[in-house]
């Protein structure tokens, strides 16, 4: 194997070749066997991917790049992993490649990437992170409420809110739901860089998460003061600070890494290690403590599910899945280039079993309208396939899951 789970596991894989030594006479015809070696075979391994769930994540991501990721929030074994486009790896067993095929994974949309494993910026799902940081430092509690305001200047810069208007006072959950900018703006300046960055380490951004292929996996980018005195030689501001508390400005994460930070809420606070081996699983610690407070957690997961009952994310609103909780995020990418788009969600959400991540690069559009159906459909394949008595998709449904918001813009 040459990359991905083939190359993490090619030695038990693999196996070992048997052979023969033969003597022959002068013309080299075999006259007796003096010594023999069997043939052993690689060894089975199991993975956690559920195959049905990796199908339905296949064929959800239409977009032309993107990636999704679905894993279990309790011990990080990952059910499903796509990313799009993808290539045939078996064209690398040919002696010669065709220039057909060589065109194949050189194409414009880059095949070869996974963008599973690269790094983007999180946008709005970052506010669950700024969340946390805020109700952590003691400076804000579960009941503080904040004006939020059309834009916010702040050390001569002008810092805009997504739908150019606010929306008037909001607690944390309410923020959350309606994915307010000049709400976290407030909370990541009080906060201060350093504790926002500290918890943003925390939940694992800018390192490798430890799966298996860790050569193909980016660490993302948790930028700070000397980052930036290296990077840009200058100082960091108060201005960094206010970007990286929405997800913006060179803070980068992998959808593998959003879908840990949205396990955070959903497991009660517990940073877990992906991983795709399913053998001797639960002889394994997979999970560690970030020591949240409960307040905390509970906060999360009201604002996460208020983004779903009456925020932006009620496209998850319907009856053909367990009650989830979820966030979008829409990532600026740059002068003259479509936006990036995110939404990640756990379900149920009084007891998650699933969280599923859906990235569009340079989508365009809103994370909810482009990955808000994405994330529903592959909810769907894992509560109707565990559920079938329970959760049923019907006509009716199908229907309002295409119509639904779609002249909705979603900034976040």
């Amino acid at each position: 194997g040459q990359m991905g789970v083939e190359k993490a596991y090619e030695q038990l894989l693999r196996g070992e070749w048997g052979g023969q030594q033969v003597e022959v006479d002068g013309k080299g015809r075999p006259i007796r066997v003096l010594g023999e070696k069997q043939a052993k075979a690689g060894s089975d391994i199991h993975l956690t991917i559920d195959l049905n769930l990796q199908k339905a994540a296949q064929k959800a991501l239409t977009l032309p790049r993107g990636a999704v990721v679905a894993l279990d929030p309790n011990n990080g074994a990952v059910l499903a992993m796509v990313s799009h486009p993808n290539f045939d790896p078996n064209i690398f067993s040919k002696q010669k490649l065709s220039q057909k095929d060589w065109q194949s994974v050189q194409g414009s949309n880059y095949p070869l990437v996974n963008r599973a494993l690269s790094a983007f910026p999180p946008a709005s799902t970052f506010k669950i992170i700024t969340t946390t940081a805020g109700l952590e430092s003691g400076k804000f509690s579960p009941s503080t409420v904040l004006q939020t305001y059309g834009s916010l200047t702040i050390g001569g810069v002008t810092f805009g809110e997504w739908n150019h208007a606010g929306f008037g006072p909001l607690g944390f959950q309410g923020a959350m739901a309606m994915s307010s900018d000049t709400f976290f703006y407030q909370v990541g300046r009080r906060v201060g860089g350093p504790t926002l960055i500290e918890w943003t380490r925390k939940y694992g951004f800018g390192k490798k998460t430890g799966i298996e292929f860790p050569e193909e996996e980016s660490r993302g980018n948790v930028p700070d003061d000397a980052w930036k005195q290296r990077v840009w030689k200058m100082p960091w501001t108060v201005g960094d600070t206010i970007n990286m508390s929405i997800g913006q400005g060179a803070l980068q994460t992998t959808p593998l890494q959003a879908a840990i930070m949205f396990a955070v809420p959903a497991n009660g606070g517990y940073r877990v290690k992906p991983h795709l081996l399913k053998d001797h699983e639960e002889a394994k610690n997979w999970r560690e403590s970030l020591n949240m407070k409960p307040s905390t957690i509970k906060v999360l997961r009201e604002g996460l599910r208020r983004v779903v009952t009456d925020g932006t994310g009620t496209r998850l609103k319907v009856p053909s899945i367990a009650p989830a909780a979820g966030k979008s995020g829409t990532a600026e990418a740059g002068v003259g280039r479509p936006n990036h788009t995110w939404f990640g969600a756990y379900a149920p959400a009084d007891k998650p079993e699933i969280v599923v991540v859906a990235f569009g690069e340079n989508s365009g559009g809103g994370g909810a309208s482009n990955c808000g159906p994405i994330v529903l459909q592959v909810l769907e394949e894992y509560f109707q396939k565990k559920y079938p008595l329970k959760y049923k998709k019907t006509e009716s449904e199908e229907s309002k899951a295409k119509t639904q918001n779609s002249g909705r813009r979603n900034g976040n």
